[in-house]
């Protein structure tokens, strides 16, 4: 476990010195959330009860979404870990003393938690000042917070688990650009990355909801907005660490299926 804890040190700490990526996804970022609460505040206005959410709870959803960006996005990819696979430099991750399911997601995670320190502060500093019905608030209470946290942290490990898939897929193609883009944009639909999953029509919402997607960013910024609270919090909760549990036991399978299968060519 200590290996698994100094890798993710590491990576993080290499990952900070990115600032002024960081500093250019933070004025995109307030673009994009500025545009989307315009656009829901537009349909707000027209009749406020039609809708599943409060606005409130949708600002702060859209401010949260944009804060924790590079946590919850499924389009963010670690593409040293495709490189190693494509070029065959996976030989020599292979003979250093350390499982490589735990390795590389440990790296992922790392990569995700600094890329979202260098961002979120500011985010969330400027969210809570802004003027008007845009700014956002803080949760409804301490507890509400608190399990904020903890699903956030969960989202994080399901968001990983779940790339870890796609990396392991690159084992069986030729190029991992197609399951790559294919997979990052129907998960982040059913995550609820593109409209909150309450906006879906039922039918399409209830299915959501129980897949493993709907355990990714949709949970906590729904808990935080208070769109989600008391035993159905919980509940949801339950349902994240049961998917982290299923997908990190199928990552884990199927990497030591291809690695017993993987040939790397050259001299």
């Amino acid at each position: 476990m200590k290996a698994y804890v100094s890798v993710f040190r590491l990576r993080f700490i290499n990952s900070l010195q990115y600032r002024a990526a960081a500093l250019a996804g933070i004025v995109t970022q307030f673009a994009w959330g500025f545009m989307e609460l315009l656009a829901f505040s537009a349909f707000y206005r027209v009749n406020p009860a039609a809708f599943p959410m409060t606005f409130q709870q949708t600002v702060n959803y859209i401010w949260l979404q944009q804060a924790f960006l590079a946590m919850f996005m499924m389009w963010y990819f670690d593409f040293e870990i495709f490189g190693a696979i494509t070029s065959g430099s996976i030989a020599y991750e292979m003979v250093r003393p350390l499982n490589l399911y735990g390795r590389w997601f440990s790296q992922s995670a790392g990569t995700r938690m600094a890329k979202c320190l260098l961002r979120c502060p500011l985010v969330l500093a400027v969210a809570l000042v802004i003027p008007g019905p845009l700014r956002m608030s803080l949760p409804p209470s301490a507890g509400q917070f608190a399990l904020f946290v903890l699903s956030a942290a969960l989202a994080l490990g399901v968001v990983v688990s779940f790339s870890m898939l796609i990396y392991i897929s690159a084992f069986f193609t030729l190029s991992p650009a197609g399951v790559r883009v294919i997979t990052a944009a129907a998960v982040d639909f059913l995550a609820g990355g593109v409209v909150p999953l309450p906006f879906f029509p039922d039918k399409l919402r209830a299915v959501a909801e129980l897949l493993p997607f709907a355990s990714m960013q949709n949970m906590p910024l729904r808990i935080y907005s208070g769109n989600i609270a008391g035993t159905a919090a919980l509940e949801g909760i339950a349902l994240q660490a049961f998917w982290l549990a299923v997908l990190m036991v199928l990552g884990r399978l199927w990497m030591r299926r291809a690695l017993k299968k993987v040939v790397v060519q050259g001299g």
